[in-house]
């Protein structure tokens, strides 16, 4: 079963540009009360931003993915960073044998989880 927080914060992460509130209940097929709850929990987490914003004269708010930090597992493998950060090498990378290296020591640091 599906997690509607979930669902919701992939449907606005999605789309950059924002989704309206009043058309993301829609999306999801839930009520506007039970979305207007799914939105304060992403709010409260700090996951996403609300505008105000009129549409036809009514008041909605547009819905933004808010930007996170970078998560360092992401760019690390063990203790070693992503060598393609910085490196001013104009490579092909399926070529590359630092990042070949840096991609089998993730697959290792995986495994050993």
């Amino acid at each position: 079963m599906s997690n509607p927080v979930d669902d919701a914060f992939k449907v606005i992460h999605s789309h950059p540009e924002g989704v309206l509130q009043s058309e993301l209940w829609k999306i999801l097929d839930v009520d506007s009360r039970k979305c207007s709850r799914i939105v304060k929990r992403l709010l409260d987490s700090g996951l996403i931003e609300r505008i105000e914003y009129k549409k036809d004269g009514i008041k909605t708010y547009i819905l933004k993915a808010t930007r996170r930090p970078v998560d360092p597992c992401k760019i690390l493998a063990g203790d070693e960073l992503v060598p393609c950060i910085g490196c001013e090498e104009e490579c092909n990378v399926q070529d590359c044998h630092r990042l070949m290296d840096w991609m089998y020591q993730l697959a290792i640091c995986e495994t050993e989880e």
